[in-house]
């Protein structure tokens, strides 16, 4: 997935999670490791402490790939370069990464983050911070273009699903 924080990316892969795909969130191991972010550890080390977080996380996708499970990585990928990298990493496992685009107005991502804000010493997904933050965000996150091909999430899990099994079939219907 890609797609700013508040876009709805973690409810969209939870749902998917409801479908039987396998969903893992790097944020929420980050919060498993190392607490609340800026409470337990300082601001300034997220990207650091991320890091490893991110490996583990990619050699999982790549052993579920070649276990045959269906995966979602919930997490923004900002970046072409980023999306590139993880896209290689499931292609290696033999996965077929499909990316979703999460398009989400600015006024509609702040409001859902205010509310997160207030779950943020709880939830794992629920990183505090500020307006000034997603707006400083904004300016590094890269929408895919066209010579990326992507399904643009319509607010609706079912298209996605749908669009899933299209792309790799199962003996079951369901999306790999």
């Amino acid at each position: 997935m890609t797609g700013m924080p508040g876009a709805g990316k973690t409810t969209l892969a939870r749902t998917l999670e409801r479908a039987g795909v396998r969903r893992l969130c790097p944020d929420e191991e980050m919060f498993r490791r190392y607490g609340h972010y800026g409470r337990d550890f300082p601001r300034g080390q997220f990207r650091v402490r991320e890091a490893p977080v991110l490996k583990d996380v990619a050699l999982e996708l790549q052993e579920g790939l070649r276990a045959g499970h269906d995966i979602v990585v919930d997490h923004g990928f900002w970046t072409p370069e980023e999306r590139a990298q993880w896209a290689a990493t499931a292609m290696e496992a033999g996965g077929a990464p499909v990316l979703i685009y999460l398009p989400v107005p600015h006024e509609v991502r702040w409001e859902r983050i205010r509310e997160r804000n207030a779950r943020a010493l709880t939830d794992p997904n629920s990183i505090e911070f500020s307006e000034a933050d997603l707006l400083r965000f904004a300016g590094r996150f890269h929408p895919p273009t066209l010579d990326e091909p992507h399904i643009v999430y319509d607010g609706h899990p079912e298209n996605v699903l749908a669009e899933l099994r299209c792309v790799r079939p199962s003996a079951d219907g369901g999306p790999h």
